[in-house]
């Protein structure tokens, strides 16, 4: 069924909880701008809330890693089969793969030849890994939608379509946050010096770094018994993973157990809350750089992956902190895999804690802030809308 012009039909798939908060807000921007329009896709619950009716849900795509994908395989193939022959019936005024890279690019090129517009909202990774896909890319999707500031220029010296459109949790998170504030809302004494710990959110990640963070906190609390640690965990399983790595520390040294508190979300208040933070890479370091807080950053990888890295030099970026990327320059320390243990991050965290710049960092951080509050939803959809209107006038031009 081909859509009408009186309800366009918009497809949008998301395969995590980042995507489909993204999705949601999309939505929201999308229908303010094309009111009568339908949406239908892979959604997560915010999703479809926000209108999306769901043909899969989104946690069905939120595999990691490479061995990890093998046992999800039939179940992924057969998503994936059924939504490119959904998507090839429906014939929607727009496919927006949200997020969800790897399932999206792969099968944008199957719409985009068949004369679908495709979008990717949020780019890969591609001007720091395996710099070679930028083309294939380019052939899979008519627009691609950057987050990062750097991203635009990269696609365009490679003559991709690209638009950057500011990151939606710098829309979200407030220019300040006050820790007397959040540290009343986590209930934890006004007073005192705070660290905050936050391991990751996939099992994978808090199960490498958890033994360290861990270790690395017994070591600061021998160099400053004063010191509170708030530690913000995704869920009730990564908790039992990095409460176990913080048992086997606090049995040489109970004390420590009486200086965590320990969180189930709640990141960004966990970040308000402390005077620096140790984390995992990823998007907290994005968080935690928008809360305006000095960190320590640290990234470990499956002995497998590290050695391809290195052996086949696979990354390309001169760092892998958000803030150090997004700065052009090293702001504050990241630590990756053998650099990850607690007699290095144990003093990296008390110089935090000590700098002599921190006013002066705090200004940097609230100029990448600026940077990246954009009204990210609203220029997205005010992209795919002209990216609609662009195909529609170059359909019926003579």
């Amino acid at each position: 069924m081909a859509h009408s012009e009186v309800a366009p039909l918009i497809v949008l798939v998301a395969g995590e909880t980042s995507g489909d908060n993204l999705g949601a807000q999309l939505i929201t921007a999308l229908r303010q701008r094309i009111p009568q329009a339908r949406f239908a896709g892979i959604a997560g619950p915010r999703m479809a809330a926000a209108g999306c009716e769901p043909w899969e849900r989104a946690e069905s795509l939120s595999v990691m890693g490479l061995f990890e994908i093998i046992p999800h395989l039939p179940r992924l193939l057969r998503i994936r089969r059924n939504l490119i022959e959904r998507v090839l019936a429906e014939r929607p005024a727009v496919y927006v793969g949200v997020d969800a890279k790897e399932f999206n690019l792969r099968i944008a090129p199957r719409f985009k030849e068949a004369g679908i517009p495709t979008v990717q909202y949020v780019s890969p990774q591609v001007w720091a890994w395996r710099q070679g896909r930028v083309n294939t890319i380019g052939r899979a999707v008519d627009l691609i939608l950057c987050l990062l500031p750097f991203e635009k220029p990269f696609y365009d010296a490679h003559s991709v379509h690209a638009e950057f459109v500011g990151h939606p949790l710098a829309d979200q998170v407030p220019m300040q946050m006050n820790a007397a504030d959040a540290r009343a809302q986590l209930g934890v004494p006004a007073d005192g010096q705070y660290v905050a710990v936050l391991p990751g959110s996939r099992h994978g990640e808090v199960s490498r770094l958890s033994p360290d963070f861990a270790a690395t906190m017994g070591w600061l609390l021998k160099e400053r018994p004063q010191l509170r640690f708030l530690a913000a965990l995704a869920s009730d399983s990564t908790r039992k993973i990095f409460e176990a790595a913080l048992d086997r520390v606090a049995a040489e040294q109970p004390a420590l157990r009486e200086r965590v508190t320990l969180v189930n979300g709640l990141a960004q208040a966990v970040m308000a809350a402390s005077d620096t933070v140790l984390l995992a890479s990823g998007t907290a370091t994005l968080e935690a750089t928008l809360v305006k807080r000095p960190m320590v950053v640290a990234y470990r990888l499956g002995w497998l992956t590290s050695f391809l890295l290195k052996h086949l030099k696979l990354f390309k970026a001169p760092f892998f902190a958000q803030p150090n990327l997004l700065a052009g320059r090293q702001l504050v320390p990241e630590y990756f895999n053998a650099e990850v243990r607690a007699e290095v991050l144990g003093p990296a965290v008390l110089r935090q804690l000590e700098r002599a710049d921190r006013d002066q960092l705090v200004q940097t951080f609230a100029s990448i802030h600026e940077t990246l509050r954009r009204d990210a939803s609203a220029r997205a959809a005010d992209a795919i809308v002209d990216l609609l209107v662009k195909r529609r006038l170059s359909s019926i031009a003579p």
